[in-house]
């Protein structure tokens, strides 16, 4: 069983929270090239080193700005790795899966579905509020853009999902031995991490509604399914289509993608729809294709002994 998987009679939940300092901590190491790169620019250019996250992120090309930013992606999942195997003296593929390799399969299942829908979604807002975008296709940025965001961007969805539904859920569930307060705990500090995000300020906190839910989703993902593979491929599909299709000047990604969002940004209701519509929808498909069952017990049982010793088998 996926969250069980973390339990072992050394593993305290202290050592997740200095795992999860280090991990942290190297993330802010992997944001050295950036600010290297913007110290270079404003000494060679005579221009002010920029104060806020929205000069940062418009102070370079924004391709090159995406790429310095994904990159301290990269330090904090090598982090994890190494906090999971030599700390914890654990095998990665336990804060991966409960199966006895990666089922890549999910992985692309998840990608494709929500891929097609995230496509659909937005054709038909472009075509039904055709002024609140424009056209921002050009041919070389947007290969640019491509590559970085494809080779990039999983890696960015990959350290969040091992940080939040792998490390601290198993973490959170040594701590509470039950599966509701992982859960919780998880999904509220991911929506929490969002707070900063430049969207919050221009349509105010009703936008956490959906941060928060997603990180629900994500998690209930990740227990129904006992493991990683159906949240990997569900977050990168959301971030990489996110990224290619549209931006704005008030998004915390701002790419050269086809389309340029110019409304006025608001947030009211339609926030709940994602939450409250389509991802029971996406959990009602998963579950018919995966055969879930059991879903009070996955979702808030409690972790027992025998649970605890069943696990032992993948270790």
């Amino acid at each position: 069983m996926f969250i069980e998987q973390g339990f072992k009679t050394d593993n305290k939940f202290w050592k997740y929270l200095l795992g999860s300092f280090v991990t942290f901590f190297a993330s802010q190491i992997g944001t050295i090239p950036l600010l290297v790169a913007i110290a270079i620019k404003s000494v060679l250019k005579g221009k002010p080193f920029p104060s806020s996250q929205n000069q940062i992120m418009t102070y370079l090309d924004s391709n090159f700005t995406l790429f310095l930013i994904l990159i301290s992606f990269g330090f904090g999942l090598l982090a994890l790795y190494f906090v999971v195997v030599k700390f914890h003296k654990q095998p990665f593929l336990l804060v991966t899966t409960s199966r006895q390799k990666v089922d890549w399969n999910r992985i692309l299942f998840s990608f494709i579905i929500w891929s097609v829908l995230s496509l659909i979604f937005t054709l038909y807002d472009y075509y039904s509020s055709p002024k609140d975008y424009i056209f921002n296709f050009h041919l070389v940025p947007f290969l640019i853009l491509f590559v970085v965001a494809t080779l990039f961007i999983p890696i960015q969805t990959s350290t969040e999902e091992y940080v939040f539904r792998g490390y601290l859920m198993q973490g959170f569930g040594n701590l509470s031995k039950n599966k509701w307060f992982p859960l919780v705990m998880t999904s509220l500090i991911f929506g929490g991490m969002h707070i900063a995000n430049p969207e919050v300020e221009k349509m105010g906190y009703i936008i956490m509604i959906y941060y928060i839910g997603t990180g629900f989703f994500l998690g209930i993902l990740a227990l129904m399914d006992e493991g990683l593979e159906l949240s990997l491929g569900f977050h990168a599909s959301n971030n990489l289509i996110g990224a290619l299709l549209v931006t704005s000047d008030w998004s915390v990604f701002q790419t050269n993608a086809v389309f340029k969002d110019v409304s006025n940004p608001t947030a009211g209701y339609e926030v709940l729809f994602p939450v409250f519509v389509i991802f029971p929808m996406l959990l009602f498909v998963f579950s018919k294709k995966y055969g879930w069952t059991d879903w009070k017990e996955k979702l808030t049982g409690k972790i027992t002994t025998i649970n605890i010793l069943s696990t032992q088998k993948y270790e």
